[in-house]
């Protein structure tokens, strides 16, 4: 399967800041493989891991193929490793000894008990603490005003408004008359509770499959008997699909309510109840407010269709209740399983019942309600108390604050999400019918995972030990570490020098250097060092360049400089007689060879003469092929592969490509003469260019940023009368503006010449 990887581009993001800043090739090679444990806090070295997962694999996985499949996986990590690093054909050894190079089937199972724990994980990390520096301070800033800009507004409106309500003298509970009850609640089942700010209590921690919760509260009388309670089952992001229920589909199935008060002397009375005004009930096989009064312990008030909001019961006295002590209220919950309130609040009410969906004011607020009559005996504390819940309630400060808490809700991620390959995380899990990696690695006969021969543990290749023991490389993580270290452990022995595989690693990638420039390594199979592969055509120049880049504390550059500075480099690709006669096939690289442009070199190259390149850097990719931003940026995906990158040849993205292929194919010119993309940029170089002062300097100007030189005099005897004759063809067509149109034509050939798609 191609599933989309969206958090995979990180890694192409450091690979390209880790080759601008130089980093020593072999903690590049380091981090790839285990920057987890070589830099644990680093947001870079987390990305490099994306490396180990960059491969395929399978998202549909039965229960017979997990073994499999696991087998698979950690053989393309390691047989990638192998090639792109060591130049070995390390995934031969799979099922059988390597038939031409010294690695045993053992050495192969040891060495891919590496990645025994290691899974592709999506993380938060940090990738830009400058710029999230920024964002927080943006949002800060932006916060900073909005509370200003609501205090000042308090001050200049509401607080006028205050004073004009209290001087009303006004009677009773202010704008309600739910008083909400402080107490405490205890659960049967283990839960435990949090006192949430507006008065509610939210339960945390176990969950039993039916449970009891006890409210208790002694509620001080507001001068008048209770007459009815509310019960809220308030939503919560904590809770499956916010609730308000725990059950794993957000619902509560609430199956008795009770309540009881206890008189002065000691005496308990149950209060008979009545069902009220709610919000919602499922009223479907016995679910609803009325059936939670009843002693059916099998039915209750439930609200499936309504998951996710906050709901509201009220239950009516038979008769008055006065408040001399206290009052209990119990919570059963026996109608399904786990369907608990996740988030309960308790109101009362006294004298006529309030609306439903009003409010309820503390009990603190509730207490001042005798006070009213007579404002001006209310204390300066008594007076913050009530000035705060009043506010509260405006429905314009309401509409401030809820800004104001939406604004905050909207403070910039510390970190964002990548794709990584490590040990401890929790794993990108596809469609599979196991778990996501196995416990052990085994030797396998034949590669069969029926047949397992022994565990394996980690070892290295011995050919690449020089006789010492692989504890020599082996590192422990610290206690508490999620990873296992092996990893590490194998990156050591690879970028060892003296005693690891850190000479064949420095060889390799000096060689990938020199193909890079000569368009052939001096090895001509850079994914293949063994003897299968081809002999070094200058061996000794190979030793010295790799030992110069260890010299060099594994700089890439200076190698690069080295290279580009060489007399070797700058010959000439002029036919020399007595060169192709020495070295017809240029192994000792005595003459230069032409080669084409490589697919996202070509494209670039487009783009940036026609002064369309966008040159952004970092960031997301695209499958746009109209994008303007350099071809390294386009998402790889398989199954839907850019066309202009697959006509030059770009490689076949499934496994380790040493050598792309170079064709000479008519697609290739069809796509410059005819793709609507070729045409706009060939549009483009022709505005560039159209401000000169003649039909002349402007073909000039054409070729001067096309080939980096100017048109000698066959070639504009050549154009010139070309762009008149297409001029006329333009205007007979009836296209608009036919000297431009003819000057595109001319641009758009000059892109499809050798001389610009060849590196002379």
């Amino acid at each position: 399967h191609d599933y989309d990887r969206p958090n995979a581009w990180h890694y192409r993001d450091f690979v390209i800041r880790a080759l601008n800043a130089d980093m020593p090739w072999d903690q590049f090679v380091q981090w790839q493989i285990a920057g987890d444990e070589y830099a644990p806090g680093n947001a870079e070295a987390m990305m490099a891991t994306g490396f180990l997962g960059a491969g395929v694999f399978p998202t549909q996985i039965t229960a017979n193929e997990v073994e499999r499949v696991r087998y698979d996986a950690m053989d393309d990590m390691l047989s990638t490793t192998g090639s792109a690093m060591l130049g070995l054909t390390i995934g031969c050894a799979r099922c059988h000894d390597h038939k031409f190079d010294p690695f045993p089937t053992q050495d192969y199972y040891r060495l891919l008990s590496t990645f025994t724990t290691t899974v592709r994980s999506n993380v938060d990390l940090e990738v830009d603490p400058s710029r999230n520096a920024a964002a927080k301070a943006q949002h800060k800033a932006e916060h900073d005003k909005l509370i200003a800009e609501r205090e000042g507004w308090e001050k200049a409106t509401l607080t006028p408004g205050f004073e004009k309500w209290l001087a009303s003298k006004p009677s009773g509970l202010p704008s309600s008359g739910w008083a909400l009850a402080d107490g405490s609640v205890v659960s049967k089942g283990g839960a435990s509770f949090r006192k949430m700010p507006d008065g509610s209590w939210l339960a945390e921690g176990a969950n039993a499959a039916s449970d009891v919760y006890t409210f208790t509260t002694s509620l001080p009388s507001p001068g008048a008997a209770l007459t009815a309670l509310k019960l809220e089952a308030l939503a919560d992001a904590s809770m499956p699909s916010k609730g308000p229920g725990r059950a794993n589909n957000g619902n509560f199935a609430l199956s008795r309510i009770r309540v009881s008060a206890e008189a002065a002397g000691g005496a308990v009375k149950d209060i008979a109840l009545k069902p009220g005004e709610f919000t919602h009930q499922q009223n479907s096989g016995g679910l609803s407010v009325a059936s939670s009064l009843d002693d059916n312990a099998q039915s209750g008030w439930a609200v499936d269709g309504q998951i996710g909001k906050d709901h509201a019961a009220v239950f009516v006295f038979a008769e008055p209740v006065q408040l001399p002590a206290k009052l209990t209220v119990t919570l059963e919950f026996a109608v399904n399983t786990s369907h608990n309130i996740g988030r309960p609040r308790f109101s009362f009410a006294s004298g006529a019942l309030p609306k439903l969906n009003e409010s309820p004011a503390p009990a603190a607020i509730a207490a001042l309600a005798p006070k009213l009559a007579s404002p001006s005996s209310l204390n300066s504390t008594e007076r913050q108390t009530l000035w705060t819940w009043w506010k509260e309630r405006q429905p314009e400060w309401q509409e401030r604050e809820r800004k104001i808490a939406e604004h905050a809700g909207k403070v910039p991620k510390a970190g964002e999400p990548v794709l990584i390959c490590a040990e401890g995380y929790d794993p990108l899990v596809m469609h599979s019918q196991g778990p996501p990696f196995l416990q052990e690695t085994h030797i396998l006969s034949r590669g069969d995972t029926n047949k397992k021969v022994a565990p394996a543990t980690q070892s290295f290749l011995q050919v690449l030990m020089r006789g010492a023991d692989e504890k020599r490389w082996q590192w422990s993580p610290p206690a508490g570490a999620k990873s296992s270290g092996r990893r590490r452990s194998l990156a050591n022995w690879m970028t060892d020098v003296d005693h690891g595989a850190g000479a064949l690693m420095a060889r390799v990638a000096v060689n990938r250097l020199w193909q890079h420039h000569f368009g052939r390594g001096l090895v001509a199979t850079p994914n293949d060092f063994g003897k299968t592969g081809t002999l070094p055509s200058e061996p000794e120049l190979l030793d010295w360049l790799a030992g110069e880049l260890v010299r060099n504390g594994w700089k890439l550059k200076p190698i690069h400089r080295l290279i580009m500075t060489s007399q070797a480099w700058r010959q000439s690709t002029i036919a020399d007689a007595a060169k192709l006669a020495a070295d017809p096939d240029n192994a000792l690289f005595l003459r230069a060879m032409p080669r084409r442009l490589e697919a996202e070199a070509a494209r670039d190259t487009i783009l940036a003469v026609s002064g369309q390149l966008d040159p952004t850097l970092f960031g997301k990719g695209t499958l746009d092929e109209n994008s303007r931003r350099r071809s390294i940026y386009f998402t790889v995906k398989r199954s839907q592969l850019v066309n202009s990158m697959v006509v030059f040849d770009a490689p076949e993205p499934l496994t380790s490509q040493g050598n792309r292929p170079v064709t000479t194919v008519a697609p290739q010119a069809l796509f410059l003469m005819n793709s609507p993309q070729a045409r706009a940029w060939a549009a483009a170089l022709a505005a560039k260019v159209w401000p000169a002062a003649s039909t002349e300097a402007r073909v000039r100007d054409a070729t001067l940023h096309a080939l980096s030189r100017s048109p000698n005099a066959d070639e504009l005897a050549t154009v010139l009368p070309f762009l008149e004759k297409q001029t006329a063809l333009h205007r007979e067509a009836g296209h608009a503006d036919p000297e431009r149109q003819s000057l595109t034509d001319y641009c758009q050939s000059l892109f499809g010449l050798n001389e610009f798609l060849y590196v002379p």
